[in-house]
């Protein structure tokens, strides 16, 4: 058996090596992803599948990731961050830390879902609302405002969970619409009032139950469970407030490329595939029954259409969610 040259089995090696760390993995871009878990694991695939970049996400809470992704900096390896609620984003926003979103990302979604810089776009968003337990409470009875919740009536008839992200940006909404001083007022009166559970699912369960009368959470958890089986819906209802109501704030889940991703097409091609009708669908067609925000798209009933929301003006990237962590503690609901 002849041996080769010396030269060619270099230009070998070198070849091979090229293609082992290219080859089949083709460019990938990784995603700090505060959204939900399930949900991306859905969508994530079907981005892959039309574009040949991988995702990995890189998976925590709004306020964890938003942290992490400040201490680290410009040595973050993240491309994309992706939130459930925009205190997060508006925080990573003003440490600097967004590169401008491209007119593709940003264009399908209207302008009152994202914020004015450019800098990152809403893509799904969750309706605030109030589970009641019909037997508990009458239809008639319910309250007008979600500020009616915090007036000695309500003692011992509504329920929340404090802690996590949807109850925060839910604050952070009355914050803005109603000032700091309403804000903690509003919040000493559930403490006083309300009982509170460790999660939004944790709420229902106890709301349909007849446990408590009614709770504070996101309207996808009530339909989601009805998808699913009824078990801990169907001896509730849902109550929306109307008439630009702080209990009618509509949260929105944000997507922004970093200033120092590695990655920078490839992100911005993410982003706007979530935002595109084609992205939007898949959202809507997903178990999470959250909102698309790109006019093209809806959900199917029996969710209520986002057309007949009527939120009140919020500016996406206002909410302040350090003074909510502040408040939250000063009304001793997290340390």
């Amino acid at each position: 058996m002849k041996r080769l040259p010396l030269a060619l089995v270099s230009v070998l090696v070198i070849a091979l090596g090229s293609a082992a760390c290219s080859g089949d993995d083709g460019p990938k871009i990784v995603v700090y992803n505060a959204q939900h878990e399930q949900l991306l694991e859905e969508i994530a695939p079907k981005f892959e599948e039309q574009t040949g970049i991988k995702v990995e996400l890189r998976n925590g809470s709004d306020s964890e990731l938003a942290a992490q992704l400040i201490q680290e900096g410009e040595a973050s390896s993240a491309d994309v961050f992706l939130t459930e609620n925009t205190p997060a984003m508006s925080a990573v926003e003003r440490a600097g830390l967004f590169a401008p979103l491209e007119a593709a990302a940003t264009e399908p979604i209207p302008a009152a879902y994202r914020p004015a810089s450019g800098e990152w776009t809403g893509f799904v968003a969750r309706s605030t609302v109030l589970v009641y337990n019909p037997s508990l409470v009458g239809e008639d009875e319910l309250p007008e405002s979600l500020l009616d919740l915090a007036k000695p009536e309500w003692a011992g008839k509504v329920s929340f969970s404090p802690t996590g992200a949807d109850f925060q940006a839910i604050v952070a909404a009355v914050l803005d619409l109603e000032g700091e001083d309403a804000a903690r007022q509003w919040l000493e009166g559930l403490k006083a009032n309300g009982t509170v559970y460790d999660g939004n699912n944790v709420v229902l369960e106890a709301v349909n139950s007849g446990e408590i009368a009614t709770g504070i959470e996101y309207h996808y958890y009530w339909y989601r469970d009805q998808a699913e089986s009824g078990d801990h819906s169907d001896d509730s209802e849902l109550h929306y407030f109307g008439d630009q109501d702080p209990g009618a704030f509509l949260s929105v889940s944000g997507a922004g490329v970093l200033k120092n991703a590695e990655h920078p097409d490839e992100a911005q091609e993410f982003v706007a595939y979530l935002t595109s009708e084609e992205g939007q669908q898949a959202l809507a067609d997903s178990y999470a029954l959250e909102y698309p925000l790109n006019p093209a798209v809806g959900l199917e009933p029996p969710v209520r259409p986002l057309a007949e929301l009527q939120p009140p003006t919020v500016a996406v990237s206002d909410l302040d969610g350090d003074k909510v962590v502040e408040l939250l503690s000063d009304a001793g609901f997290v340390l």
